[in-house]
């Protein structure tokens, strides 16, 4: 007979309104499991970054199955983990910590819950040439994540230039054959791409507004979004106003959940129920998740 009762929470800074708590509590009683998420929010325990080796020693000892990590500590948490998987190692971020006993195991599941949601809505779509605005932790995963979906140019752009730098001379590494450039300027990288990725706070519901000036869209261009509440934002309005394809940021957090769900437990979730779930807690409001992933 297999564990049927896990402890579980997620380490990261002004997370109170998250929806994974009720996401994977959920989806563990339908799959008759037994599953307590508990919130480990730095902002509430007037703690920071520094404070991470303290509460993954305190998670650990005291009986966590594992931890999601969410901003700011994706990468903060790498060198407390005695392993990483292959696809974290490359990513240089980790969203995802299973405590075992043969040590503490980081993965990255931002990676694949953005591919599949990419394939699932926009799969058909051209990517030859696309735009990645946001250079951080999620930004980092979906660059490897675009790229094992064949994209030729990554053009990345951050407000920290050196950030920028930084992840395109990583992500180009396991990537010899194809183009992966910082991009100073903005506006002429995006004149020739297929598609733009934001992944940048901006349009959070604590972060109203647009990181881009509209009128840059074309309407043969497809937009991909990673804030998912609200799931309709203001970049993703003034897109479909333009004429663009595009797809919300609901189905990055859901797969990104999937994963983590399986390396918690050990068990293959239901991913339609749980997306399912999911969709009738944003339509009724029931949480405001403004970090990604959760």
């Amino acid at each position: 007979m297999g564990k049927s009762n896990f402890l579980v929470g997620l380490i990261g800074e002004g997370i109170q309104e998250s929806l994974s708590p009720a996401l994977h509590e959920e989806e563990a009683r339908c799959q008759g499991l037994t599953l307590h998420y508990q919130l480990i929010d730095l902002a509430q325990d007037a703690c920071g970054v520094a404070d991470l080796p303290r509460l993954i020693d305190s998670a650990e000892a005291a009986g966590f199955d594992g931890l999601n990590i969410t901003h700011p500590c994706k990468q903060a948490v790498l060198p407390l983990l005695t392993g990483l998987s292959e696809e974290a190692r490359a990513i240089g971020a980790v969203n995802t910590v299973v405590f075992r006993e043969d040590g503490r195991k980081g993965f990255n599941t931002d990676c694949s819950g953005f591919a599949v949601s990419f394939q699932q809505k926009l799969g058909d779509a051209p990517r030859r040439r696309v735009v990645l605005l946001g250079a951080g932790g999620a930004g980092a995963a979906i660059a490897h994540a675009m790229m094992g979906l064949g994209v030729e140019q990554l053009f990345i752009v951050d407000r920290d230039h050196e950030r920028a730098e930084i992840l395109a001379r990583s992500v180009a590494g396991h990537y010899l054959d194809r183009l992966v450039v910082p991009a100073e300027e903005f506006v002429s990288a995006l004149k020739r791409a297929d598609g733009l990725i934001h992944a940048t706070p901006t349009g959070m519901a604590g972060h109203p507004g647009l990181a881009l000036d509209p009128s840059l869209l074309r309407p043969e261009m497809w937009v991909a979004e990673i804030v998912y509440f609200p799931l309709e934002t203001e970049l993703l309005r003034a897109a479909r106003k333009r004429g663009c394809r595009t797809i919300d940021g609901g189905g990055m957090m859901v797969w990104q959940a999937v994963g983590a769900f399986e390396r918690f437990t050990g068990i293959k979730p239901d991913a339609a129920r749980m997306e399912a779930h999911f969709l009738r807690m944003v339509s009724r409001g029931g949480g405001v998740d403004t970090r990604i992933p959760r």
